[in-house]
This record gives C-alpha cells, structure tokens and sequence, in this order.
C-alpha cells in the first residue's frame, strides 16, 4: 500500500537543545526560538508538541510555557494534539506537565529515548 500523497502531514514541533527528534517536522533550539516557532504556528493545529525543559545554559522551556499557558487564559488555547515532556529534569518535567494540564492541554510525561526513537 502506497500512502496517500494528498494526506496532510502531521505536524510535530520540537523545542530541545541537543536531541535530534527525528519525528519533528521543525525544532527550535531555545526558549525564544521556541515561541516563535509556536506564534508561527498560532493559528494552525499542531499534532504534537514535544517538550524538554533544560535548553542549555540557563536557558529552560518556560518561556514557551508562560505563552501557552497565557493563550488558555485568553481563552485562545493554542490547537495542540498532545504535548510530550521528555525532559531528563523530573522536577523541571513535572513542572511543565502540571502547569500545562491546568489549563487543560493534553500532556504526558515521557522518556527522551522516546523522543528520540532510540532504546536505551
């Protein structure tokens, strides 16, 4: 079976400093890279948003939380799938999972070897 070439490709965003996250379509590298990708993003449903908190030097993922968190306050939630934390910081990880599924996006915890598609 062939795949349906007028099929829509999913969409899968990715905001992590070093992994590779073959599944992305695009990856921001940075907190400030990473809301911008997602602004580009505001208006269009994303399938997939996969998440790491440590950006490299004091970089984190929050900055990209606050604006996801503010858009569900506006009552303008951005239109994600699931959002995937795959952080290697448990506290850090749990603080975006808690904060995202209070505003009532669809988020899971899981492991970077996920986000990557490798095995341990």
């Amino acid at each position: 079976m062939t795949a349906d070439p007028t099929a829509p490709v999913p969409v899968v965003l990715g905001i992590d400093d070093l992994r590779a996250l073959p599944r992305a379509t695009r990856i921001a590298r940075t907190s400030r890279e990473g809301v911008q990708l997602l602004e580009e993003h505001r208006d269009s449903f994303v399938d997939e948003l996969w998440l790491d908190h440590d950006l490299g030097g004091d970089d984190t993922v929050m900055p990209v939380v606050t604006l996801l968190e503010e858009a569900a306050f506006d009552g303008r939630p951005f239109r994600i799938g699931t959002v995937f934390v795959h952080s290697a910081n448990p506290i850090g990880a749990e603080n975006v999972v808690r904060s995202l599924a209070r505003w009532n996006y669809r988020v899971r915890r899981t492991t970077a070897e996920a986000a990557t598609g490798t095995s341990g």
